[in-house]
């Protein structure tokens, strides 16, 4: 198999082209083992670039145990490998496990549209909503010396999301126009340096009680920027920005993977 690695501000992936469908009976196990960092090439995910009618690809993405889910900074590295791949130049439609979706990318930097947001539910002091997975916000002090992978694991097992998953994310305020976020992430049952969809779904929960229509956000692996319009309880409009980038290529045999 002919791979190549991509990281969107540390979320890393195995990024494979399949457009002629040669992959299409990849298994769970040889993903599994693909994304093993010690036996195999070590991912947060991999990602099947696949033709599709109407649009000019499909994402289709799964966590590093095999699971499906859509992925925000997946989706940015799959627009920044078709432009690899000569398949668009600077805009594109492709689809994904949650929908349609556009993108622009420029130097780099990839723009990603995502999907509307029709409200946002609290749990106590906490938010949950979904940006295309779900997500559970909870705003802290100190995030540096927080112990995400901890707290995080309860919340994501605890009896209300143990059977569905859901992903936990972190957040400290920085100023009026900047969050440091951390999240732990479900399918990866552990801490990720950044997760797309998590850093879209805090920004949105700062917004909303903030009337803010953009927002920057440090993650450990960079920096991201969040754009949206507020609609009614939710939001449209919702841009996430962000580097991705290729890191290196090569040929694995699944056999001994």
């Amino acid at each position: 198999m002919k791979f190549y690695k991509y990281q969107g501000t540390g979320n890393d992936f195995v990024m494979i082209d399949n457009r002629l469908g040669e992959w299409d009976d990849l298994s769970i196990e040889n993903i599994q083992k693909l994304c093993d960092r010690r036996f195999g090439i070590g991912a947060d995910g991999l990602i099947k670039i696949n033709s599709a009618k109407g649009v000019d690809f499909e994402v289709d993405y799964y966590n590093s145990d095999g699971s499906k889910s859509f992925c925000g900074n997946g989706a940015r590295c799959s627009v920044a490998f078709a432009h690899f791949l000569d398949i668009i130049e600077d805009k594109t439609t492709f689809t994904a496990i949650d929908g349609i979706h556009e993108a622009e990318i420029k130097n780099g930097i990839v723009k990603l549209k995502m999907g509307d947001v029709s409200n946002i539910n609290t749990v106590g002091n906490d938010f949950v909503l979904n940006t295309g997975s779900p997500h559970y916000v909870k705003y802290v002090e100190m995030l540096n010396n927080y112990n995400v992978y901890k707290i995080g694991n309860e919340i994501r097992n605890s009896e209300t999301y143990k059977q569905e998953g859901i992903n936990v994310n972190f957040v400290e305020k920085l100023s009026d126009k900047e969050l440091f976020v951390r999240t732990y992430e479900r399918g990866v049952e552990d801490e990720t340096y950044s997760c797309g969809t998590g850093v879209t779904a805090a920004a949105l929960t700062f917004m909303k009680n903030n009337n803010q229509t953009f927002v920057g956000v440090k993650v450990m692996g960079g920096q991201l920027k969040v754009y949206a319009e507020k609609d009614g309880e939710g939001f449209k409009n919702i841009w996430l920005e962000g580097p991705a980038v290729q890191v290196f290529k090569g040929d694995i045999n699944l056999d001994k993977a």
